[in-house]
């Protein structure tokens, strides 16, 4: 395996190229990607300190990571943020492949097995951390199969907007189905008609009149091109859904409150998913299994972590919330910072997670009481740990 090199995203990340067994178009790898942190004259392993938890990322169709800002609010928790940008995909893209190509979900479990291998994370149960997994959209389904394939291997699964079902729902991804399974096995790499007319990109890229920057090649304005065989993979995935996953860790679902599937451009397109049918993929969620959370936010993004400054704040208060309930950090471990701290009289988590939201606006601060509120005590406990191994 090749070593960690820098990355694109600057001087605080570096990636990891996962090689993977070829395929028809040649080479294939994914890449890992995680934060670094500056300490003194050199860098201090990511690895080190007081993380209690894994966090691996997974993208979706037609994207890469490159959401800093989440893998900030996840490193205050006190986790050690991953993400993984999968075959085929952003910096794991090799020129002559089709972008995104896979014939089955499957597919992707040789690039997870990669990737938790190189976090330390191999299925033996030896890892000192738990693991929480998070995927968006195309992501969150492929996550969402692989855990109710492999139970047991994460302690929580997090997912952003998941295409749990078609845009059409169930009716119409049935009619599809036959029609598209018999286009994959003839033309399976032939490009489908692209019905991406990039109101999405204009609602998220700075060069359109959004708010982030990012690679135009890597998350194109049009989206890639879908084919019959990937489309396939993906209905086979969501009839899987629809048939009940029965995933034993608990579940987090973000959501949008509303849909806007129009083939013009509208103002509410701002603020309103323009991908999936939210109402339906709500409806699905609560089939993943026996302990789903799903999150509805007035404004959000089809990315919710992308949304405008309030929603996003809120959505990170809902995450920590929820992590605080189903995942709190372990016992503290230094007695004598528990007996330093009344009960009561914990502060707030000003040098981590408070501190992350708080940069996001009023909303966050807001937010970020009601975490400190819910796992302020935790935090307190470790707050002196915390301040020296920066």
């Amino acid at each position: 395996m090749a070593d960690w090199q820098p990355d694109v995203l600057g001087d605080d990340y570096e990636q990891l190229t996962l090689p993977l067994a070829p395929d028809d178009e040649g080479e294939v790898v994914a890449t890992l990607v995680r934060r670094r942190r500056a300490g003194g004259a050199g860098t201090v392993d990511p690895h080190a300190g007081g993380q209690y938890l894994d966090v691996l990322y997974v993208h979706g169709w037609s994207d890469y990571f490159f959401q800093t800002e989440l893998a900030d609010f996840w490193e205050a928790h006190g986790a050690r943020f991953h993400a993984l940008d999968l075959r085929k995909y952003g910096r794991s893209l090799r020129p002559g492949q089709t972008p995104g190509f896979v014939t089955d979900l499957t597919t992707y479990d040789e690039d997870l097995a990669a990737a938790l291998a190189a976090i330390g994370h191999r299925g033996d149960g030896r890892s000192p951390r738990r693991l929480l997994l998070m995927g968006h959209s195309t992501g969150g389904l492929t996550l969402s199969l692989w855990l109710a394939r492999n139970p047991g291997r994460a302690s929580a699964l997090v997912l952003n907007s998941p295409w749990l079902e078609f845009q059409t729902r169930e009716v119409g991804r049935l009619l599809l189905e036959p029609v598209i399974g018999a286009r994959a096995r003839l033309t399976p790499t032939r490009p489908l008609p692209n019905v991406d007319l990039g109101f999405y990109t204009r609602s998220v890229s700075k060069d359109f009149g959004g708010e982030w920057t990012y690679d135009l090649a890597w998350r194109p304005q049009h989206g890639f091109r879908t084919t019959p065989a990937w489309l396939s993979a993906v209905f086979h995935g969501q009839q899987a859904v629809a048939r009940g996953l029965s995933i034993g860790a608990p579940v987090l679902v973000l959501l949008s409150a509303r849909s806007t599937l129009l083939p013009r451009w509208t103002p509410e397109m701002r603020h309103t998913d323009t991908a999936i049918d939210v109402d339906g993929v709500a409806q699905r969620s609560v089939q993943l299994g026996d302990l789903v959370t799903v999150v509805r936010l007035d404004g959000a993004l089809h990315d919710v972590v992308l949304s405008a400054r309030p929603v996003r704040s809120l959505a990170y208060g809902r995450i920590a919330q929820w992590v605080g309930a189903y995942l709190p950090r372990p016992a503290p471990v230094r007695p004598d910072v528990v007996a330093a701290t009344p009960p009561g009289d914990a502060p707030p988590a000003s040098g981590g997670l408070g501190r992350v939201l708080s940069r996001l606006g009023a909303g966050a601060h807001r937010a970020g009481r009601a975490v400190a509120r819910t796992v302020g005590a935790a935090v307190g406990t470790v707050r002196g740990r915390r301040s020296r191994t920066r």
